[in-house]
C-alpha cells in the first residue's frame, strides 16, 4: 500500500503564469519517492494535457454547483475511490513540497491513530519552472530562507489525514474560503489529533492574485464562500491553526499547552467541540466577545428588514 496519496482540483492552465507554478507544485509532488501517489481532479482546460506529460492520474468528472465550482465532497470521494494511499492529503496546487514531508507523515502515523495535518505556508514568489534535478529540495528550502516570509496562521493550503478520516463533507466550493476552516472544526469536532506541523515541515506557497476568480475578487468576498459558511454551520466553526490540538517538535506528537489566550479559546469552543451544539456555542461566543456578537446581530437584523421590505 502507498503511503500517502496526494489529490488536488488544479486551476485552469490558461494562464501563463498559473500553468507555470502548478505544474512545479504537481513536479515538486511526483518528486518525493514512490511512497506518494499524485491525483488530479478535474476537467478544467489544459488539465488533461498536463496530466499526460507528467504521468499524473487524472479523474475528469467532478460534481459541481451552479456556479461551474467543483464541490470539496465530489473532490474528495473521488480521490477516496482512486487511492491506494494509508493517508489521503488535499493539497492546493501551487504549493511546493519537499521529501521531508514524507518523513513527518510517517512520524505521525507511528504516535496517532486519527488525525489531521495542518501547518503555515511559506509564500514565495516563482516566477519561472523550477529545476528538479539533484538538490533541487536544498535550492527550493535556500531560497525560502532568502526571499520567503511565513503566511499568518489563517487559511490552511494543505490537509493530510488518513483514509478513513472525513468520509462525510458537505458540499462546498472549492477555492473559496470557509471549508478549510471546517476541516480544522470537524477535526476536533471528532476528538482527533490536529496536529500543527509548522515548526517541522516547510510548505511552500508561490505566490499569485486573482485573476482567476470572478471579477478577479478575493475568494472571502465572493457569494460562493457565504454559502460555504452556511454548509459549515456558520460563523462558529470558522476553526483556524490556532485551534490546532498538538503540534509536531522535533518529530514528536506533544499537546498543546493550555493556558493564556489558548485555554480563553478552548473555553468559548467548549460547546462546540465537546457538547456539539451550535446554540450553545452562540452564547458562549456572545459572553466572550459581546461587542462582536452585538454587531453580527444588528447586522442580521439590518438584513432580514430589508429583505422583507424590498
Amino acid at each position: 500500500m502507498t503511503l500517502l496519496t496526494l489529490f488536488t482540483a488544479p486551476k485552469p492552465f490558461t494562464d501563463p503564469h498559473i500553468a507555470t507554478i502548478q505544474r512545479n507544485a504537481i513536479q515538486s509532488w511526483l518528486h518525493l519517492g514512490s511512497d506518494v501517489e499524485v491525483i488530479m481532479i478535474g476537467e478544467e482546460d489544459g488539465m488533461a494535457e498536463t496530466a499526460v506529460e507528467l504521468g499524473v492520474l487524472h479523474l475528469p468528472e467532478v460534481a459541481r454547483n451552479a456556479q461551474g465550482t467543483p464541490l470539496v465532497s465530489s473532490i474528495f470521494s473521488q480521490a477516496r475511490q482512486h487511492s491506494s494511499g494509508q493517508l489521503l492529503g488535499y493539497v492546493n496546487a501551487d504549493i511546493l513540497f519537499t521529501p521531508e514531508s514524507v518523513n513527518v507523515c510517517r512520524k505521525v502515523c507511528a504516535q496517532a491513530e486519527k488525525f489531521l495535518i495542518v501547518g503555515q505556508r511559506w509564500d514565495l514568489d516563482v516566477r519561472f519552472p523550477l529545476d528538479f534535478n539533484t538538490g533541487w529540495d536544498e535550492r527550493l528550502l535556500s531560497d525560502v530562507h532568502q526571499r520567503g516570509r511565513l503566511h499568518p496562521p489563517g487559511g490552511s493550503d494543505y490537509f493530510v489525514f488518513p483514509s478513513q478520516c472525513y468520509r462525510e463533507v458537505p458540499d462546498f466550493a472549492i477555492g473559496r474560503a470557509g471549508w478549510d476552516n471546517w476541516m480544522i472544526y470537524e477535526a476536533r469536532r471528532m476528538g482527533w489529533n490536529v496536529i500543527d506541523a509548522t515548526g517541522d515541515l516547510v510548505i511552500v506557497h508561490q505566490d499569485h492574485d486573482y485573476r482567476h476568480l470572478p471579477g478577479g475578487q478575493a475568494h472571502y468576498r465572493l457569494p460562493e464562500t457565504a454559502e460555504n459558511l452556511r454548509l459549515a454551520g456558520g460563523r462558529r466553526t470558522i476553526f483556524s491553526l490556532k485551534d490546532a490540538s498538538h503540534r509536531l517538535e522535533n518529530g514528536q506528537v506533544k499537546s498543546i499547552p493550555i493556558h493564556g489566550q489558548k485555554l480563553l479559546r478552548e473555553l468559548e469552543t467548549f460547546p462546540l467541540v465537546r457538547l456539539h451544539s451550535l446554540s450553545l456555542a452562540e452564547l458562549s461566543f456572545a459572553l466572550f466577545h459581546p461587542v462582536k456578537a452585538w454587531g453580527e446581530w444588528r447586522g442580521r437584523v439590518q438584513y432580514l428588514l430589508k429583505k422583507r421590505w424590498k
